[in-house]
């Protein structure tokens, strides 16, 4: 994925590595960390959220531990007058991204391809909904699977990707979502020799959300099987207070499980069919991982975005 994310966000703070290269990690000193604690770690960045804990108790601990920080001056600055990374925003680019291995124990190459769903937390809000659920209709996984309730064996990846073609030894769905980007696509792994195939099988699924609609039967199931992933990851309180603070650090106010399900009952097969042509509008991005006599057979952005336009 951070390859996916490199070629899709070329050159821009999104497609920059979660870990520090390897040739950076000498330049790393105490003040280094010092600085981006200082730059980051702050009262208006920050949410002390709780499950399970009286209101006022949570108040008080608040207050006890962080009621020193301070709100510093809105600026995209740190205190030397450095540009905080990522604070500018990530333009998509779409692109490719090949990274050879060695030799592997099983001689799998992954491949991912996806598309922008373009405006990020907020300006998608209206779209973020029918993108969770375009996400679990298309559903997928492993090619082995112990099978059982709620485990999407049913989902359209499982039942026209996985059960079809028996060399395709992975394929899910994916979504990512950022300030003010994200990302809709599908990955998976094959023998390398099969790689120009899973990526056409790929591309194919999400054009098909484009061109024709789901059935009634696809959409109440994919939204019954989000509305129980929500519903039963909450259960948790390590879950619950930890979504209280994503919703308050993203949106700032916390929707309640019942308005969400009704936004999940609200999604209709027009909706989907409409995030697919939008993301289909992008040009596309595709990272691939493998032994490198077989990336070779990995097909190239100009031939992947050739068959979305025509040419």
């Amino acid at each position: 994925m951070e390859g996916l994310h490199a070629c899709a966000y070329k050159d821009q703070p999104l497609g920059r590595p979660h870990l520090c290269p390897v040739e950076n990690v000498g330049n790393i000193t105490a003040d280094t960390l010092q600085q981006f604690r200082a730059a980051h770690f702050t009262a208006d960045r920050m949410v002390v959220a709780g499950a399970g804990i009286e209101h006022e108790k949570l108040l008080e601990l608040a207050d006890k531990y962080f009621g020193h920080l301070t709100v510093p001056p809105a600026t995209n600055a740190d205190a030397t007058g450095n540009v905080i990374p990522g604070s500018e925003a990530s333009l998509y680019t779409g692109g490719e991204c090949h990274q050879p291995t060695g030799a592997t124990i099983d001689g799998l190459t992954r491949i991912a391809v996806a598309f922008e769903l373009s405006g990020g937390w907020n300006e998608l809000e209206g779209d973020l909904v029918p993108a969770c659920v375009l996400q679990v209709l298309l559903g997928g996984g492993s090619s082995f699977s112990a099978g059982g309730p709620g485990k999407g064996m049913y989902s359209r990846l499982y039942r026209e990707v996985l059960n079809r073609y028996y060399w395709v030894e992975a394929a899910e769905a994916f979504t990512s979502f950022h300030s003010e980007s994200g990302l809709l696509g599908i990955k998976g792994a094959c023998p390398g020799v099969k790689s120009l195939d899973l990526t056409r099988l790929f591309c194919e699924h999400m054009a098909k959300l484009a061109m024709f609609p789901v059935t009634d039967e696809e959409l109440d199931r994919a939204k019954n099987m989000l509305k129980c992933n929500v519903l039963t990851q909450l259960e948790s309180r390590l879950v619950l207070f930890e979504d209280i603070g994503r919703q308050i650090l993203t949106y700032g106010k916390r929707e309640g499980i019942g308005r969400t399900c009704e936004r999940i009952d609200a999604v209709t097969k027009d909706d989907i069919m409409n995030i697919a042509k939008k993301a289909l509008n992008k040009p596309p991005s595709i990272s691939a991982v493998g032994e490198q006599q077989d990336l070779a057979n990995v097909p190239t952005f100009d031939e992947v975005n050739g068959w979305f336009r025509g040419s």
